[in-house]
């Protein structure tokens, strides 16, 4: 009975890896330049770091709104772009915040 469950387990495994690239890649996307998928991933001072600068960053012309705005697109490219396993191994068990 062992031997039959460990391939379920695993693609269910490979299944949650995925859906949680997915899901970081469309926070970034859309709700990015407020941390969203910083505080989805667990990088929470980042991701307060990241809703601070752009909800202040209006004081100053909107300038440093628009570089958060950057980065978190840039991270949506490269979160779609890596591979899972990558992903997996570098944002989640490696807790790399910042690209």
């Amino acid at each position: 009975m062992v031997r039959m469950l460990k391939p379920f387990m695993l693609n269910h495994l490979v299944q949650l890896e995925l859906l949680k690239k997915i899901a970081a890649a469309l926070l970034a996307f859309f709700l990015g330049a407020f941390g969203a998928h910083k505080f989805y991933l667990g990088y929470t001072k980042q991701g307060v770091i990241m809703l601070l600068v752009f909800l202040f960053g209006f004081i100053l012309l909107g300038l440093p709104s628009m570089i958060i705005a950057i980065i978190a697109f840039v991270e949506f490219i490269i979160y779609l772009v890596k591979s899972d396993e990558e992903f997996e191994q570098i944002y989640v068990v490696g807790h790399k915040p910042w690209f």
